[in-house]
């Protein structure tokens, strides 16, 4: 069972690790318009961090066969389940506003020698301007849910191996 809970951590950190790939690609300080993040970097790093060190310290297990390695990849879960938990409660508003209407209109133009004045009422045919989500608003929801269904099942199989439960 500790090999299967190696398994399903590490798929785990690569359904983390799709996310924060799309949120550094979607995150463009840059680019006028776009909405801050509702997770701050420092709190992705402190989550990804955790969970790597936890692997590290449940491959160390696996290889030392030490039970106070076991406790300690316990230990440094329940953190990452308390980061993780509060990332998730601050991206479910911004899952949710992506059904919202995300689109403004602009105001008419002014008229030039190109365009009649007649034409110049805003209408329903003309083009929105697409207001921007943040860069967790591009997470796709199956990520999201493999991914906490991946790290429920790491914590259960991590929390039952160091409990002696299915042989060591």
């Amino acid at each position: 069972m500790r090999f299967i809970a190696l398994l399903v951590w590490f798929i785990t950190a690569l359904w983390g690790l799709y996310m924060l790939a799309v949120w550094l690609i979607e995150s463009d300080a840059t680019r006028q318009g776009s909405s801050d993040s509702r997770l701050p970097l420092p709190v992705i790093l402190t989550h990804m961090l955790l969970a790597l060190t936890g692997l590290g310290v449940w491959i160390a297990y696996l290889l030392l066969d030490r039970q106070v390695l076991a406790w300690a990849a316990v230990g440094i879960l329940v953190a990452i389940v308390l980061v993780g938990t509060a990332m998730f409660a601050r991206w479910i508003p911004v899952y949710r506003s992506t059904g919202a209407p995300r689109a403004h209109r602009v105001p008419a133009p002014a008229a030039s020698v190109f365009a009649p004045a007649v034409s110049l009422a805003v209408s329903d045919s003309e083009p929105a301007v697409v207001k921007d989500l943040p860069a967790e608003g591009n997470f796709p929801l199956i990520v999201v849910v493999a991914h906490g269904l991946f790290a429920t099942s790491t914590v259960v199989l991590v929390l039952l191996t160091a409990l002696g439960v299915g042989g060591s």
